[in-house]
């Protein structure tokens, strides 16, 4: 078998053959640099490092490019709220996602391309643009024009009339066309700024990611990945700038998007107070427990964040790495990827697939007959583990851990069902004390406070 993906931009499932066998190339949209990632952002870079892992283990030379968007209006917003230069924010906050997706197993992509790094080829791909008619220059800023590219809405699959009722699209008098967007547009002087034949500008958003991949992968790239939330305007955009400064050539051969995640069944919004930050969901789960809750659904569905699911995921884990810990003893074979597990992977990255197969794995050490079975068996855990970036680390850490963990986990646990308290939000806190129940808590609540303690052992 070989791997297969949905493209959305023929909404199928297509055989993967990339353009050259001997350099494969993926893109992936990474994050505008202003605030910490929330777990919605980690999909993305688990989903598309379980790709990249495959991807390495098949072809001699992948090259994965995974953009740092260091310019952009909300990082300037971040900046005059703080009171900081624009430089202490985009630094700080790229250093804390590559921590965060760091924490997660996620490889370090073989490229982190700056936007501010790339301003002269982002200015020069204006310039075609306008050389060949598909942009034009107003009041400062240059726009592409949409009407000119009549391919424009393929991805998709939406007019452009649907497209613009749909998003949120700038009504400007510089626009021919309402959705005409954006290439270039001024700085005042307040704001960052690059000289431009067009003024002191900035780039527009959609083009910085088009530059950068002609500058380290080339015109046309093999694999485009990002949230589902990209597909339009974003990717839209990308193809039509992209195919017009290239004479037509094709941008992308495979787009894949993977599905938004929620909080128990709602869309994640400051509003609802439901943000769930990866650099705190850290200091309450193990990172290697939300990786394996990020890949337990298909990465094109949907997937709902609670604390029942994560505490599934970290039982799940527990049993894994307690099957290692026993088979300790043993050296693992020098073993092949088992058939079933790779075929999950290569049915459009199947992820939950692939983990029933690793789960029944690892299990099957317990029933092993003999040290050389568990040897056998060791040697395929580690070369799925190498593709699917789980039970990576030692099972003896795993649990040395466990007990501070698993006091942090508790504490936080208890200190969201007081706040749900005080807020007179009873239902959370039902839901709270039941989960803290689940884990083997009792709850002891008196005029000094809730006070906690254990039912039973917990690992």
């Amino acid at each position: 078998m070989s791997l297969h993906l949905h493209n959305t931009l023929s909404n199928q499932r297509e055989k993967f053959i990339p353009a050259d066998p001997s350099r494969v190339t993926m893109y992936v949209c990474g994050p505008t640099v202003y605030d910490f990632a929330h777990i919605g952002n980690a999909r993305p870079p688990v989903v598309f490092d379980v790709l990249y892992r495959y991807l390495r283990a098949h072809y001699p030379c992948v090259i994965y490019a995974r953009n740092i968007t260091d310019v952009d209006d909300k990082i300037n917003q971040a900046a005059s709220d703080q009171g900081v230069g624009i430089g202490e924010i985009t630094r700080s906050f790229t250093k804390a996602y590559q921590d965060d997706t760091g924490a997660l197993g996620v490889l370090t992509p073989t490229l982190q391309p700056h936007a501010t790094e790339h301003i002269g080829q982002i200015i020069a791909m204006c310039e075609a643009l306008l050389a060949r008619g598909n942009a034009y220059a107003q009041d400062g800023h240059v726009l592409f024009d949409t009407a000119s590219f009549p391919a424009y809405g393929q991805l998709s699959n939406r007019s452009i009339d649907d497209m613009i009722a749909g998003a949120r699209v700038e009504i400007a008098s510089y626009k021919k066309n309402p959705a005409d967007f954006v290439l270039w547009k001024p700085s005042t002087p307040d704001l960052p700024g690059w000289p431009s034949p067009w003024g002191v500008g900035r780039p527009g958003w959609h083009i910085e990611c088009s530059a950068m991949i002609e500058a380290h992968l080339g015109r046309t790239i093999d694999i485009h990945g990002g949230g589902n939330d990209l597909v339009f305007p974003h990717h839209e955009n990308e193809i039509a700038q992209s195919t017009c400064a290239h004479d037509g050539e094709t941008y992308c051969r495979y787009w894949l998007h993977n599905g938004f995640v929620t909080v128990d069944k709602r869309k994640m919004s400051k509003s609802l107070g439901n943000v769930q930050l990866i650099h705190d969901l850290r200091q309450r789960f193990k990172p290697e427990v939300l990786r394996y809750w990020l890949l337990s659904a298909h990465y094109r569905q949907p997937l709902d964040f609670s604390d029942a699911a994560i505490t599934q995921a970290m039982r799940t884990l527990d049993r894994l790495y307690t099957h290692l810990r026993d088979a300790r003893h043993v050296t693992p074979l020098d073993s092949a990827t088992p058939a079933l597990f790779l075929a999950a992977l290569e049915d459009d990255l199947n992820t939950p697939k692939a983990l029933a197969v690793f789960n029944e794995l690892v299990s099957s050490l317990a029933h092993a007959s003999s040290d050389l079975q568990r040897a056998e068996i060791l040697g395929q855990v580690r070369a799925c583990s190498a593709l699917i970036g789980l039970l990576e680390g030692d099972a003896n850490a795993w649990f040395e851990s466990a007990d501070v963990d698993f006091k942090a986990q508790i504490d936080a646990l208890v200190e969201a069902r007081n706040v749900a308290k005080r807020t007179r939000d009873f239902k959370t806190a039902d839901r709270l004390r039941e989960e803290l129940t689940q884990r083997g808590v009792a709850l002891e609540d008196s005029a000094d406070g809730t006070r906690w303690r254990l039912l039973e052992v917990n690992v």
